[in-house]
C-alpha cells in the first residue's frame, strides 16, 4: 500500500486484523524493528513471518468426567520394610448424569488429586493417555452448601463417565520454534541458576525450523493439523535495506509463507544499504512480486464522518457547524491535525462553560495552532531563520 502520510494505510490494516478474528493469526511490525544489536537483521523478519502462519491442530483426547462420588487409597505394607505404609492404588467414584463408575487408578493419580485439592464433590477430569487430573469446579448440587463461597459451581458432566474428546488448538510457528528452542534445563540447583541468569534471546537456527516444518507436514499430510496462513503487516517498509529484502524475496515464495503487506509513503528514493534510486525504497525485483494499491487522501465527506465518529469515542459533543468547520480544516490541512483539534477545543469549550463545541472554539483552536503545511510556510518565507 503506497500513499501519503494519514491516508489510513496502518488504519486498513488494523480493520483486515480485526475482520480476521481472533482465530487467524495477524503479526503487525514496523521497519525499524528488524535492527537489533543482539539478533540478526533476517532472523527478527523470519520470526515475525512464523508468527504470522498459525496451524490449527485436533485432536482426540479419551477424557473421564464426572463428579467425585468416593477417593478411597488403598494401602499396603511397604516393601522396603520400616513401619510405614504405601499406596497401592486409589479408587475413585464418578457419577455424570447417564451414570457413575468406580477406577482403580495409580499411585501418582493420587498425588496429582491431592496437589489439585480434589474433595468429594468436585467436579474433575482425568486424561486417560496422560493420567492428567484437572479440576473444574465444585458441582452446582452443593450450592446452597453455604451462604458465601469463594468456588466456582459447574454443573454436573452430561453423558458416559468415560468419553472421547475433540480438541482444537490454535498455535503459531513461532511458538512451536520457541517451544522447542529454549534448552530445557535439569531440575537440580545449577540450571536452575543456568536458565535464570541467560535472559539473551535464543535465535532459532535455520535445521530446527527445517526439522519444525517437516513435523508440520506430517501432521497436514495426516490430516490432524490444518495450515491457517495469516497476515503479515510490515509499516514503513522503506526502512528496511538490502539484506532485508533479498531475504524477503527467498521468504515469500518457501512454501509456507503468509500473506504479507506492505505499506510506505515513498516515493522515488534510495534503497538502504545502496546508492541506488528504486520506487518506495524497494528494490525491482521485490516490487516486481507485488500488486501495488494506492491510498488517496480523505474527501470532505469521509472527514466529516471520521472526525464524528472519533468524537463519538472521546465522548466529545460538536455542533453540526463545528462538525462541517473541522471537516474543511481537514480537507486544507490533514486529517491527523484534525482529529487532534478535537481536544483543545473541548478544553476551550469547557473553559467557557458549555458542553459541546461550537464553530468559534475550532476556529480559536486553529489560530492557536500550526498545521504541517501552514509550519513549512513561515520557515519558507524567514529563510532558514525564525525571526
Amino acid at each position: 500500500m503506497a500513499g501519503a502520510p494519514g491516508t489510513g494505510k496502518t488504519a486498513l490494516a488494523l480493520g483486515i486484523a480485526q475482520e480476521l478474528g481472533p482465530k487467524v493469526p495477524f503479526c503487525p511490525m514496523v521497519g525499524s524493528e528488524v535492527y537489533s544489536s543482539e539478533v540478526k537483521k533476517t532472523e527478527v523478519l523470519m520470526e515475525h513471518f512464523r508468527r504470522a502462519i498459525g496451524l490449527r491442530i485436533k485432536e482426540s483426547k479419551e477424557v473421564y468426567e464426572g463428579e467425585v462420588t468416593e477417593i478411597t487409597p488403598e494401602e499396603t505394607e511397604n516393601p522396603l520394610g520400616g513401619y510405614g505404609r504405601t499406596i497401592s492404588h486409589v479408587v475413585i467414584g464418578l457419577k455424570t448424569t447417564k451414570g457413575s463408575k468406580q477406577l482403580r487408578l495409580d499411585p501418582s493419580i493420587y498425588e496429582a488429586l491431592q496437589k489439585e485439592k480434589v474433595n468429594i464433590g468436585d467436579v474433575i477430569y482425568i486424561e486417560a493417555s496422560s493420567g492428567a487430573v484437572k479440576r473444574v469446579g465444585r458441582s452446582d448440587a452443593f450450592a446452597s452448601e453455604f451462604d458465601l463461597e469463594a468456588d466456582e459451581y459447574v454443573p454436573v458432566p452430561k453423558g458416559d463417565v468415560h468419553k472421547k474428546k475433540e480438541i482444537v488448538q490454535d498455535v503459531t510457528l513461532h511458538d512451536l520454534d520457541m517451544s522447542n528452542a529454549k534448552p530445557q534445563g535439569g531440575q537440580d540447583l545449577m540450571s536452575m541458576v543456568g536458565q535464570l541468569s541467560k535472559p539473551k534471546k535464543t535465535e532459532v537456527t535455520e535445521k530446527l525450523r527445517t526439522e519444525i516444518n517437516k513435523v508440520v507436514n506430517r501432521y497436514i499430510d495426516q490430516g490432524i493439523a490444518e495450515l491457517v496462513p495469516g497476515v503479515l503487516f510490515i509499516d514503513e517498509v522503506h526502512m528496511l535495506d538490502i539484506e532485508c529484502f533479498t531475504y524477503l524475496n527467498r521468504a515469500l515464495e518457501s512454501t509456507l509463507s503468509p500473506i504479507v503487506i506492505f505499506a510506505t509513503n515513498r516515493g522515488v528514493c534510495t534503497i538502504r544499504g545502496t546508492d541506488v534510486m528504486s520506487p518506495h525504497g524497494i528494490p525491482v525485483d521485490l516490487l516486481d512480486r507485488m500488486l501495488i494499491i494506492r491510498t488517496m487522501p480523505y474527501s470532505l465527506e469521509e472527514i466529516v464522518q471520521i472526525i464524528s465518529i472519533r468524537a463519538e469515542t472521546e465522548s466529545i459533543q460538536l455542533d453540526a457547524e463545528a462538525l462541517h468547520g473541522m471537516g474543511e480544516i481537514g480537507a486544507r490541512t490533514s486529517l491527523r491535525y484534525t482529529v487532534q483539534m478535537l481536544t483543545p477545543a473541548r478544553i476551550i469549550a469547557e473553559t467557557a462553560g458549555r458542553d459541546s463545541i461550537k464553530l468559534s472554539d475550532v476556529e480559536e483552536v486553529d489560530e492557536l495552532f500550526y498545521d504541517a503545511k501552514s509550519s513549512a510556510k513561515v520557515l519558507a518565507a524567514s529563510e532558514g531563520y525564525l525571526l
